[in-house]
C-alpha cells in the first residue's frame, strides 16, 4: 500500500495535503514515503499519525526532510520513535526552512 502511494506521490504535481493516519504504515512504509518526499515539491501537509513508525522510519523521514523544501507540516504524533528518532528529525530541521509544524 504505502509503496504504491509513494510511487504516485513522486510523480504527482497537484496534491497538497495527504492524510494517512492509522494505516499501519510502519517503518517500511515510512521508507517509501520518505523516498517520495525527497523528490515531491507540491505536498505541503502530511499526516502519519498512529502508524507504528519507530526509530528507523523516523530517521528515513528525517533524511527526506533535509532535502524537501515544500512540506510545511508533518504530523507524526502517536508514533513511538523515541529520543533517537526525535533527534534525527530535529537535526533534519536545521537546514529546512519550509517546515512550520512537526
Amino acid at each position: 500500500g504505502a509503496a504504491i502511494l509513494a510511487n504516485g506521490l513522486q510523480h504527482n504535481l497537484m496534491l497538497k495535503t495527504l492524510g494517512l493516519d492509522y494505516n499501519s504504515i510502519a517503518d517500511e512504509g515510512a521508507k517509501h514515503l520518505a523516498a517520495a518526499l525527497e523528490v515531491n515539491s507540491t505536498l505541503i501537509a502530511l499526516s502519519l499519525r498512529g502508524n507504528d513508525i519507530k526509530v528507523s522510519g523516523a530517521q528515513q523521514l528525517a533524511a527526506a526532510l533535509a532535502k524537501n523544501h515544500s512540506l510545511h507540516s508533518l504530523d507524526l504524533s502517536t508514533n513511538e520513535f523515541g529520543d533517537e528518532g526525535a533527534e534525527a528529525l530535529l537535526k533534519a530541521l536545521e537546514g529546512n526552512f519550509a517546515m512550520l509544524e512537526l
